[in-house]
C-alpha cells in the first residue's frame, strides 16, 4: 500500500513539474520574434504580414511606445559586423556593436532633446553632457541584469536598429518624425546656442541670389538696371554698356565670387539683368542662372566653376518664356524645370547643358492659384517663387500661395492634388519657408523612401495689398505668420498635419537643412511681407527645427544676430557646418540711412553643434581614404577620426549628403538632404551605400557629412551619378 501511495504522489509531482516547464517556454515564447529572442541580432527571414493592416500605414497609437520591427521584411538594416546569422545571443558586445538591450535604446528628451530621467536608462551625468566613452556600453542601471524579471511581468519589444526609414506615410505630426531613431542611443546635446562673427566688413554688391559652388566659392549676384552698386567692375576703366540701360556705360560690379574661407571678394561681370532670378547647379559644377527682367527675363546665364576669371557667358532669349520670379526644380537625369514667372503659367525644361533649343509647357495651376488683383490694382498673385521639390517617385512637387499638386514635369500632367493649406499666402510677396524633410534610404535602398514637405510662415492674403504702395497710401504692416504644418506627400489620402508653431512670426526667413538633418529658421521679418520697404520688425533670432522631437519641445531659439536681413538677404550653409548670411536691401536703389539700410557685411553664425565643448566627439573626415565619386546603388567608403579615440560601431554614425541649393526670396531652391544607408562599420571605415538613383539624388556634386550622435563633422565634396 505505501508503494502505492508513494508512485501517485511521484505521477502527481511529475505532472506539476510538467506544468511548470510548459508555462515558462511559453514565457520564453513571448518573448521572441519568428522563434529568435527580441534581443538577439535581426536575421533575414521571410516577409511579414504589415502589423497594422493598412498596407503599410502605421497605426499612430503605437508609434511612441512600441517600435516598428524594422526586420520584418527581410529588406531593412543589416546586422553588425560578426554577429550575421549568427543563431545565438552575443555573450559580450562584439566589434564595437552595441547590444539592444544594454542601455543605449534611445530615451525620452526634454526641450533640449536631453535625455529625461526615467529609470534604468537615466544617465548618470543628468544628460546634459556626453556619455564618458569608457561606459559608453555600460547599463546605466550599474550592470544588474533585469531582463529575466522584466520578461515575466511583459515581452520587451525588439528595439528599432538605427537608420531604417518608416513607412511612406511615417508618423502623425504629433509624434517624432524620426521612428525608429536615427541613433541607437542618445543624442550628444548642448547648452550652446551659437556665435556671430563678421567675416567681411564690405562685399559691395548685395546678394540677392546666392549659390555655394563645389570649390567653397559663393556666387551672388544683384540687378544690373538700378543704379550702382557699391563696388567697381574693374580693372579702372573697365565700364561696359548696360543694355537694360540704355547702353550707358556701367563701372560697376553686379556680381560676386566669394572666397568663404578667406572672405576674398572677386567682381563678375553680368551683362542682362538677372533681377529676381532663378537658377541651378549643372552635374558638372557650374551654374546656370535663368530669367530676371527686362532683357534677362528669357536668358539663360553660365557661370564655370573653375573660370579663372570670374564671369557669366550669356544666351538672351534662351528660354521660351518670360522668367521672373520663378524657381528651378533639378530632375533626376540633371535637367531642370523653371517654373512660373510673374504673368507666365508655364514652365521651361532646361537640358543638363548651356546650348538647347527652348521647350515649354503650358501650367494652368498657376494662373488658377493667382491672387487677384485688389481695386484697380494689379494682381496681387501670392503665388511667386512656387515651392518646387523633386518627389522619389521622379514627379515634382509644387506649393503657390495656398494649394498644392504634383505634377509628371516630362508632361504636366497633375499626378496628385492635395488639400489646400489654410491661413494664408505662403509665397512671394507674402513669403514663407519651406523645406522637403531629409530623404531617409535602407542600406540595401530596397525600402521605400518616405517623403514630408513642412511649410512654415507667410502672411495672410491681403497682407501685400495692405502694405504695397502700388495698392495703398496707408501702410498696414500686418504681422507675418507663426505656424508650421507638413504633408506627407506619398500617402494615400495626403492630410496637412499641424506642427508646433514658431517661436516667433516669419516672412522672407531662409529654412535651410543642416548637415545633422536638424533644420534652421533665420533671415527675415516679423511684420508685412517682401517688397520694397513693405516689411518692419526684424527677425533677428535664429531657431533650429528638431523635428526628432515630440511635440512642444521641436523648436530652440539661438543666439540673435544685431544685424537686420530683410527682403533680398541670403544664406548658405558651408561645408564647416557654419551658416553665411549675405545681403538685405528693402530699397529700390543701394542707400545707406534711415531704417533698414542696404547690407554690405558678410557674418557667419556657428549654430549649436559647433560647440567647441562637442569638438572630443566630433568625426573628422580622412579625405585621402575616403571615396569621392559615387555611383547610384553602389557601395563606397568613408574613413574618419575622432579625437576621443573612439571606436565607434553601429547605431553611433550618420552618413549624410547635401545638395547645395540655389537660395533667393526666402526659397532653397534644389535643397536636399540624403540620410545614406549604413551597411556596416568597421574600425572607423564606415561602407555606405550610395542613393538608388537620380529620382532619389539628382546627379552632381554634394556636401558628404560624418554625424556622430548628432555632431556633424566637417563637410567634403564628392560628386554622385
Amino acid at each position: 500500500m505505501a508503494s502505492i501511495k508513494f508512485l501517485l504522489l511521484l505521477n502527481i509531482l511529475l505532472l506539476f513539474a510538467a506544468a511548470v516547464i510548459s508555462h515558462d517556454l511559453k514565457e520564453i515564447q513571448g518573448q521572441c520574434k519568428d522563434g529568435k529572442p527580441f534581443n538577439c541580432p535581426e536575421q533575414k527571414g521571410p516577409k511579414s504580414p504589415d502589423p497594422s493592416g493598412k498596407d503599410g500605414h502605421i497605426d499612430p497609437s503605437s508609434q511612441e511606445d512600441v517600435p516598428s520591427d524594422p526586420g520584418a521584411d527581410g529588406g531593412g538594416d543589416k546586422p553588425a559586423d560578426g554577429d550575421k546569422n549568427k543563431p545565438d545571443c552575443p555573450n559580450k558586445n562584439e566589434g564595437g556593436n552595441k547590444p539592444p538591450d544594454g542601455g543605449n535604446t534611445p530615451t525620452p528628451t526634454d526641450g533640449d532633446n536631453k535625455p529625461k530621467p526615467n529609470g534604468d536608462n537615466k544617465p548618470a551625468d543628468g544628460g546634459n553632457k556626453p556619455k564618458p566613452d569608457g561606459d559608453k556600453n555600460k547599463p546605466a542601471d550599474g550592470g544588474k541584469d533585469k531582463g529575466k524579471d522584466d520578461a515575466k511581468d511583459k515581452p520587451k519589444p525588439k528595439p528599432p536598429k538605427p537608420n531604417d526609414p518608416v513607412s511612406p506615410n511615417g508618423p502623425p505630426a504629433d509624434k517624432p518624425w524620426y521612428n525608429p531613431p536615427l541613433y541607437g542611443q542618445p543624442t550628444l546635446n548642448t547648452e550652446y546656442k551659437g556665435e556671430w562673427v563678421i567675416h567681411n566688413p564690405n562685399v559691395g554688391v548685395n546678394a540677392m541670389q546666392l549659390q555655394l559652388m563645389p570649390n567653397n566659392k559663393a556666387v551672388w549676384f544683384d540687378t544690373t538696371n538700378l543704379g550702382p552698386s557699391a563696388r567697381e567692375l574693374g580693372p579702372k576703366g573697365n565700364c561696359p554698356p548696360n543694355p537694360d540701360n540704355n547702353n550707358e556705360p556701367d563701372c560697376f560690379a553686379h556680381a560676386v565670387q566669394y572666397d568663404v574661407e578667406s572672405g576674398e571678394v572677386v567682381s563678375a561681370y553680368v551683362k542682362t539683368d538677372p533681377w529676381c532670378s532663378s537658377g541651378h547647379l549643372l552635374p558638372t559644377g557650374d551654374l546656370i542662372s535663368t530669367g530676371g527682367n527686362k532683357l534677362g527675363e528669357k536668358s539663360v546665364r553660365l557661370f564655370k566653376l573653375n573660370d579663372p576669371e570670374p564671369k557669366f557667358v550669356e544666351r538672351e532669349n534662351g528660354l521660351g518664356g518670360g522668367r521672373w520670379y520663378a524657381s528651378n526644380c533639378v530632375l533626376e537625369d540633371g535637367s531642370a524645370v523653371v517654373v512660373g514667372g510673374r504673368n507666365s503659367f508655364s514652365y521651361d525644361i532646361v537640358p543638363p547643358k548651356f546650348d538647347f533649343q527652348p521647350k515649354v509647357i503650358n501650367f494652368p495651376f498657376l494662373q488658377q492659384t493667382t491672387e487677384p488683383a485688389k481695386g484697380n490694382g494689379p494682381p496681387v498673385e501670392n503665388n511667386l517663387y512656387p515651392f518646387l521639390f523633386q518627389l522619389p517617385d521622379g514627379n515634382v512637387f509644387i506649393f503657390a500661395n495656398d494649394r498644392a499638386i504634383s505634377f509628371n514635369p516630362k508632361t504636366g500632367e497633375t499626378v496628385k492634388e492635395y488639400p489646400a493649406l489654410p491661413g494664408g499666402s505662403r509665397n512671394y510677396p507674402p513669403s514663407g519657408q519651406s523645406a522637403l524633410f531629409p530623404l531617409r534610404l535602407s542600406p540595401d535602398n530596397s525600402k521605400p523612401v518616405p517623403a514630408e514637405v513642412i511649410v512654415c510662415g507667410g502672411n495672410k492674403k491681403d497682407a501685400f495689398p495692405n502694405v504695397d504702395e502700388r495698392y495703398t497710401q496707408n501702410k498696414v504692416f500686418t504681422p507675418a505668420l507663426a505656424d508650421c504644418n507638413r504633408l506627407k506627400v506619398l500617402a494615400d489620402k495626403p492630410a496637412w498635419e499641424k506642427e508646433q508653431d514658431m517661436p516667433s512670426p516669419r516672412t522672407m526667413g531662409d529654412l535651410l537643412l543642416l548637415p545633422n538633418g536638424q533644420m534652421l529658421l533665420i533671415n527675415g521679418a516679423k511684420k508685412g511681407t517682401s517688397g520694397w520697404n513693405d516689411a518692419e520688425d526684424p527677425n533677428l533670432t535664429p531657431t533650429v527645427y528638431m523635428p526628432e522631437n515630440e511635440m512642444g519641445k521641436r523648436f530652440k531659439e539661438l543666439t540673435p544676430t544685431n544685424i537686420p536681413r530683410m527682403y533680398h538677404s541670403s544664406s548658405a550653409v558651408l561645408p564647416d557646418g557654419k551658416i553665411l548670411v549675405v545681403g538685405s536691401n528693402s530699397h529700390q536703389f543701394y542707400t545707406f540711412d534711415g531704417p533698414f539700410p542696404t547690407e554690405l557685411r558678410a557674418e557667419k553664425f556657428s549654430p549649436h553643434y559647433l560647440d567647441p565643448k562637442l569638438d572630443n566627439n566630433r568625426p573628422v573626415i580622412k579625405e585621402d581614404a575616403t571615396d569621392k565619386v559615387l555611383k547610384y546603388g553602389k557601395p563606397f567608403k568613408v574613413t574618419f577620426t575622432i579625437k576621443s579615440n573612439t571606436n565607434l560601431g553601429y547605431g553611433d554614425v550618420l552618413v549624410t549628403l547635401l545638395y547645395p541649393p540655389f537660395t533667393t526670396h526666402g526659397f532653397s531652391q534644389n535643397q536636399r538632404l540624403l540620410i545614406t544607408g549604413v551597411d556596416k562599420i568597421e574600425k572607423n571605415v564606415i561602407t555606405v551605400v550610395a542613393p538608388p538613383s537620380g529620382k532619389v539624388a539628382p546627379p552632381g556634386y554634394y556636401m558628404m557629412f560624418v554625424n556622430h550622435l548628432n555632431v556633424p563633422s566637417r563637410g567634403m565634396w564628392v560628386h554622385l551619378d
